[in-house]
């Protein structure tokens, strides 16, 4: 863990909320920004935030400093956000709202010039969020974290709290119901 963390979470401990807020302020957005793409919305995602922050000052005291703060927080709100999924898994929306509206960036028109490129690139990119939204959230979670994110297998095993070999069977898994969920939209 980095010093400035370890200095943060010492003083946060010592009852300076302030230290905790600089926590906030250096890992809210990107923790938001992983959080967005596993509950695919954006109230969501800043309420699993928030839950998470809240939940990370609560039990700071029992956090031991073997992997860095911002895994441990990553654990925390990923483990919110699965939740959430769960519990809003009976509940289906029917009206699907515009990309505008998900926050998700307008599409770079000057890496390809041809005319509907861009609108092209956005369906396939709705098409493919949309995908990954229908896949159990423990294989969303593990599909963010690796394709998205980025993560190694052993970031993503201890922030999920599982052995690799799971990470590695759930992402394997994710792999294959997204091939298989894309294809039939396809046919």
């Amino acid at each position: 863990m980095n010093n400035d963390d370890r200095r943060l979470i010492a003083d946060s401990l010592r009852g300076h909320s302030a230290s905790f807020g600089e926590l906030v302020r250096r890992y809210q957005d990107r923790l938001y920004n992983a959080i967005y793409r596993v509950v695919d919305h954006p109230d969501d995602a800043l309420d699993v935030v928030q839950e998470a922050f809240v939940s990370a000052y609560q039990s700071l005291n029992h956090f031991k400093g073997d992997s860095e703060f911002f895994t441990w927080l990553y654990r925390i709100a990923f483990n919110a956000a699965i939740s959430q999924k769960r519990r809003k898994r009976a509940v289906l929306s029917l009206d699907w709202q515009s990309d505008e509206k998900h926050g998700t960036e307008p599409a770079d028109e000057s890496v390809d010039v041809r005319p509907g490129a861009a609108m092209e690139r956005a369906e396939d990119e709705t098409i493919l969020q949309r995908a990954i939204q229908q896949l159990p959230p423990e294989y969303r979670a593990v599909l963010v974290l690796k394709e998205i994110e980025g993560r190694k297998y052993e970031e993503i095993a201890d922030i999920l709290d599982v052995p690799i070999g799971t990470v590695r069977s759930r992402l394997h898994r994710a792999r294959l119901e997204l091939r298989d969920l894309l294809t039939a939209h396809e046919e």
